[in-house]
């Protein structure tokens, strides 16, 4: 086996660990989707053009996977749906878990950065 062939392997391993990471997302109220897949995207580029393909031409997930890569934009709706679920992650953590108040804040830093960033994002300009 040469080098080049094991890295595109072990690439390719880590891109579907991430997709399944982002289709766990789906289900997990404080898991994202979109940006697992999005990592899953660029490190299929550079292992495997099949997978890349795959996922770029994905029915559910390949249209916005391709205005992030052109663009950097997310449509509104998109944005609208991750603040709103960060929102409501961070009041599941806040009534069902007694966590130390230093996770709390960590968590609510972390939710809000993201929020602050995903809403700072422009609109695609189709």
């Amino acid at each position: 086996m040469t080098k080049g062939y094991s890295v595109r392997l072990l690439l390719a391993a880590f891109g579907w660990g991430f997709v399944a990471i982002g289709v766990v997302g789906i289900f997990v109220p404080l898991l994202p989707t979109t940006p697992f897949l999005i990592v899953a995207a660029a490190i299929f580029s550079r292992s495997s053009p099949r997978f890349e393909g795959w996922l770029l031409a994905h029915p559910r997930f390949g249209e916005p996977l391709q205005t992030w890569r052109r663009q950097g934009a997310i449509r509104r709706r998109h944005k609208f749906v991750a603040c709103v679920s960060m929102a409501c992650s961070f009041a599941i953590l806040l009534v069902f878990f007694t966590l130390p108040a230093v996770a709390i804040i960590a968590a609510g830093v972390l939710m809000a950065t993201a929020a602050v960033y995903v809403a700072s994002r422009p609109e695609p300009g189709h």
